[in-house]
């Protein structure tokens, strides 16, 4: 499996991206997906998951209630919208699918996209 993502870039506090990953070369069943981040000098951490038909998503504690992913499935594109940005968000973004849903919010993840910078300024 490949992942393509797109999306990105600086934005002020309070502002709104979106992320977008989309995954090729897989079986016609499809991956969970998933985004994480990594800000400087921090860990890797969880920011949403979705499940392969996309009835369950999970999120991290800071990005519950302004983050929101979705999937097309028949595109097999997910999508991650980031609402009320605070300089915090700032980190790399990294798009992550696996073979198991349950795999992916427990951290094992099975491909990996090149990270997207998010940068917000207050």
């Amino acid at each position: 499996v490949q992942l393509q993502a797109s999306g990105g870039g600086s934005v002020q506090s309070g502002e709104s991206l979106t992320l977008s990953c989309e995954a090729s070369g897989g079986t016609s069943s499809g991956v969970a997906m998933g985004w994480f981040r990594q800000a400087p000098g921090k860990e890797r951490e969880l920011v949403a998951a979705i499940s392969k038909g996309g009835s369950q998503t999970a999120y991290g504690n800071s990005v519950k209630g302004r983050f929101t992913i979705s999937r097309d499935s028949a595109e097999d594109t997910a999508y991650l919208q980031m609402n009320s940005l605070k300089p915090e968000d700032t980190a790399v973004y990294y798009c992550a699918a696996s073979e198991r849903y349950s795999n992916l919010i427990r951290l094992s993840v099975d491909y990996w996209a090149k990270g997207t910078q998010v940068t917000v300024s207050s």
